[in-house]
């Protein structure tokens, strides 16, 4: 019961160490995350609502896995929006676009496409276990016994 705990909190961590990165990096260059959102394979039209829906996103995200209230959520929304961005990273290497733009920032900018599909694919991975343990560690049981219908 203890280890579960032990390893829910690491993951948890984990996920807030990598969204509040991803995040705070959006923010501290913004000119630059706009210019690279501008110059992805999607409508214009569509930047200012992804611009501040991502970091936002990914500031709730670390903040539902901060609580143990809140962490179940957490762990769902971690895993749809690291789904999305393996999804987005299979794209690029399969070569679907017509460019490879990257709007990651900080050092995951650095991280070549083959290492971005393995850092999500890691952090898939992680919310899913997360979901597991945070799963399994609400689901208690019902023993039946010989007493219980007494």
């Amino acid at each position: 019961m203890l280890k579960r705990q032990v390893v829910l909190e690491c993951i948890a961590a984990l996920l807030i160490l990598l969204f509040l990165y991803a995040s705070v990096s959006k923010f501290l260059d913004f000119k630059r995350f706009i210019e690279e959102i501008d110059n992805q394979p999607l409508p214009n039209s569509w930047t200012p609502f992804i611009v501040w829906s991502v970091p936002f996103l990914e500031i709730g995200i670390s903040a539902a896995v901060a609580f143990e209230y809140t962490r179940l959520l957490g762990f769902y929304a971690s895993l749809i929006l690291m789904t999305l961005f393996t999804i987005y990273s299979i794209l690029i290497l399969t070569h679907f676009f017509p460019y490879i733009p990257c709007s990651c920032g900080g050092v995951i900018r650095k991280l070549t496409w083959p290492q971005h599909l393995v850092l999500n694919l890691f952090y898939v991975a992680l919310s899913v276990l997360g979901l597991i343990l945070q799963r399994s560690k609400h689901f208690k049981p019902i023993l039946i016994t010989k007493n219980s219908f007494v």
